[in-house]
């Protein structure tokens, strides 16, 4: 397992600052949100696109793929009754996976709680339906491209639609695709009634990629779960991926967040492997 940060950790700083810093705390790779590189996937430019894989190659960093797949965005919305609404928010998971794709990367981690929780009328199953009409409209392009979309269960405090690991691999099955599967968050697992190991090993099949952090919004090691069980029950079912650090709470500071991230989990795998 190879750790990396996503890249709005840093905020403001400039991409070169940022990404020196990452690779001089040992990070191995960048998880990226659109928004910081443009207002949507659409306006990145061709040079600006360019310009982040020469940085990520001068740093020696891989390039994960994205997340935050519609932060910031208006017009789409994966759950819509509406299927113009659908076919509209279809074309853009395509356009953000050529994104994805030119920026080196292969994941695609679909949470977006704010263009996906139930409207009014809508039912859970019914959004999962709705759900699965989107994402398969993507599956040609994301065999073409080489990129994944890990589908990202959220906890209750962010919204109403997929709260569980479970829900999410009933929503990967239903669309049934090798370039569509899981996505799991530490924060997001704290909330369910499972032990967050039990929920790792139930989701082997189905999981392509992995976010670290803690129930207060703020790095690994930084509030009270404990990584190691966590970190242990990963390399029991064999998970090749990445540890991506993603926070919501900046307020300690980039430097304490990244550093105290990514020392604290290189010491969770050292006691993993030790065991």
């Amino acid at each position: 397992m190879k750790i990396a940060i996503c890249n709005e950790t840093f905020q403001n700083w400039p991409l070169d600052k940022a990404f020196r810093y990452a690779r001089e705390l040992g990070y191995e790779g960048i998880e990226f949100a659109p928004f910081t590189l443009g207002k949507d996937a659409t306006e990145v430019s061709a040079e600006k696109r360019q310009e982040v894989c020469e940085l990520l190659k001068k740093y020696q960093l891989d390039s994960i793929g994205v997340h935050w797949l519609l932060a910031k965005t208006t017009g789409y919305y994966l759950t819509s009754p509406d299927p113009t609404v659908r076919d509209r928010t279809t074309e853009y998971f395509i356009r953000l996976a050529q994104l994805c794709h030119d920026l080196g990367g292969k994941v695609m981690v679909l949470g977006s709680p704010d263009q996906r929780n139930l409207l009014d009328g809508v039912t859970h199953d019914q959004a999962l339906e709705y759900a699965a009409d989107v994402i398969r409209g993507t599956t040609q392009d994301l065999q073409r491209l080489g990129v994944v979309i890990a589908l990202e269960p959220l906890g209750p405090a962010e919204g109403d639609f997929l709260l569980t690991a479970e829900s999410g691999i009933q929503l990967a099955k239903m669309i049934d695709s090798p370039n569509v599967r899981l996505h799991l968050d530490v924060k997001a697992m704290s909330s369910e009634t499972k032990p967050i190991p039990e929920i790792i090993h139930a989701s082997a099949d189905y999981l392509e990629h992995f976010h670290t952090n803690d129930a207060n919004k703020q790095g690994p090691g930084m509030g009270d779960i404990d990584f190691v069980p966590i970190l242990q029950a990963l390399n029991d079912i064999n998970y090749q991926g990445w540890l991506s650090v993603e926070v919501f709470d900046y307020e300690p500071g980039v430097e304490r967040l990244a550093s105290e991230s990514i020392n604290y989990l290189k010491s969770c795998l050292d006691a993993v492997s030790r065991s």
